[in-house]
């Protein structure tokens, strides 16, 4: 009898399904036990599923259950974490985006729900203005006693220049890689993947070992490096460039976007410049920006003392999770406490008019005060 574990890598496997069918099929079905053990008449007379899909499921499914059994005995062995989308520690950022992964495999020990995740993405050809330009933001948050995730993805340029940065700052990353984990491309970039592991953060993908190297995994690995954070920084981008797309679908995800400038004649900065033109992302220069447009308090700043504030159960539920998560959206926090959108919107707009809260851009929030 197959084990849940199987069932869950299976269903990232049929052929031509994709995350999105996968959710409803096995929202349909009543669970994903369903998807493999309904007999194929079963199957035939559900009415609310595409008789194409149905074939697939039919067709695939003794194919993709040894693939899945294959990949358990892969994971096992090199201690392979893995995150399905029903799972409570699946990131919880990634869980609000509709095409997230079905499920993901991660080496190393990196939490993917912290408090402040950034993305920061740009041009595999960086120039040494870029380059500076990475390194001084993540010193300038390590400065300010900032902690935080660095997610980026093990690329050349921008990429590999914020996870070298990162290390050098203590700081934990995450590269998020378009192959399975049996392997590191670039390969010269295996040491520094190695040293991330090491330092707490890891390399994560939503490809089973074995996947074959393409550029059309790319635009996947883009969606996870723009889900997984708050925020999603580019550094520096031509005209044209992955960083872009993973910018758009950041955007996309109703996620904050910045984008350092640059010289109005430079070719390695029309991209960002563009984004910026275009109101698609926020012009940055510094941490310090950075850390005013998401409302994030340094640990120098002092906190206001707010006493005697009468609070309903269901506001101070939301007090209790701001004084974990310093700041949060209203889909993230309905998703934590279990309520609907409506409701929080109205518990927060309460609690603002209290002067227990304040309202930030994207939707944020953040606490005045923890004295509650």
């Amino acid at each position: 009898m197959p084990s849940t574990l199987q069932y869950k890598i299976a269903l990232s496997l049929f052929p031509r399904i994709g995350s999105i069918n996968a959710r409803k099929i096995v929202s349909l079905l009543g669970g994903i036990e369903a998807v493999f053990e309904m007999t194929e008449n079963e199957l035939r007379g559900m009415p609310d599923i595409a008789k194409s899909l149905i074939r697939i499921l039919i067709d695939e499914r003794a194919n993709v259950l040894s693939k899945a059994d294959e990949e358990i005995n892969f994971i096992e062995k090199y201690g392979i974490k893995t995150f399905f989308y029903l799972d409570k520690d699946y990131p919880r950022r990634l869980a609000l985006c509709e095409d997230s992964p079905v499920i993901l495999f991660q080496k190393g020990t990196a939490t993917l729900n912290q408090q402040k995740i950034i993305s920061i993405v740009g041009t595999r050809n960086a120039t040494d203005y870029g380059r500076q330009q990475t390194e001084e933001l993540i010193s300038g948050l390590a400065s300010l006693g900032i902690n935080i995730l660095i997610v980026s993805g093990l690329a050349f340029g921008i990429d590999i220049a914020a996870h070298k940065a990162a290390l050098k700052n203590n700081f934990q990353t995450i590269g998020v890689v378009g192959h399975g984990l049996d392997k590191i491309y670039p390969s010269m970039h295996a040491n520094i993947a190695r040293e991330m592991i090491a330092s707490g953060g890891g390399v994560l993908s939503d490809f089973v070992s074995g996947s074959k190297i393409d550029p059309g995994n790319f635009p996947r690995r883009n969606r996870i490096v723009a889900g997984l954070a708050d925020c999603t920084i580019v550094i520096e981008s031509g005209e044209k460039g992955g960083a872009l797309v993973t910018a758009d679908i950041a955007n996309s995800y109703n996620r904050d976007v910045f984008a350092y400038p640059g010289r109005t004649n430079d070719p390695f900065s029309k991209g960002c410049n563009n984004l910026i033109k275009q109101n698609k992302a926020a012009l940055i220069e510094s941490a310090s920006d950075l850390i005013q447009f998401m409302g994030w308090e340094t640990n120098t700043q002092p906190q206001q003392q707010v006493l005697f504030v009468d609070l309903s159960n269901e506001e101070q539920q939301i007090v209790d999770l701001l004084k974990r998560s310093e700041t949060i959206t209203t889909d993230i926090a309905a998703i934590d406490l279990k309520m609907n959108v409506q409701t929080i919107n109205a518990l927060m707009l309460s609690l603002e008019f209290k002067g227990v809260v304040k309202s930030l851009p994207g939707n944020r929030f953040k606490l005045i005060s923890r004295c509650y």
